[in-house]
């Protein structure tokens, strides 16, 4: 089944992201080679594909899991996670309609 993947960034982290994004790459570099990743992105903190310093303020994957409670297990082990980067994550099924 297919999972939401929603985490909200703590403010200013921007740092902390430049030195935790190729753990955090890696892991969804993983998912897509098993053919398993749907959509993966940041969410800039301005209306800009590139923010700048202004950051961002969470991420969001949709991604294929056996079970809600191994979709939150991959979510709690994310390097953004254990960088304190996010202050909150939210796993929750997903039902792809379109397209």
């Amino acid at each position: 089944m297919l999972y939401l993947i929603y985490s909200e960034d703590v403010d200013n982290s921007l740092p902390l992201r430049k030195v935790s994004r190729p753990a955090h790459v890696e892991r969804l570099k993983q998912l897509k080679s098993e053919g398993r990743l749907i959509i993966a992105g940041p969410t800039p903190a301005i209306d800009a594909v590139d923010p700048g310093e202004a950051g961002f303020t969470g991420s969001m994957i949709v991604a294929e899991f056996a079970s809600l409670e191994a979709a939150t297990a991959w979510a709690d082990a994310d390097p953004y996670v254990r960088a304190g980067i996010y202050q909150k994550v939210t796993v929750k099924p997903f039902n792809k309609v379109l397209p």
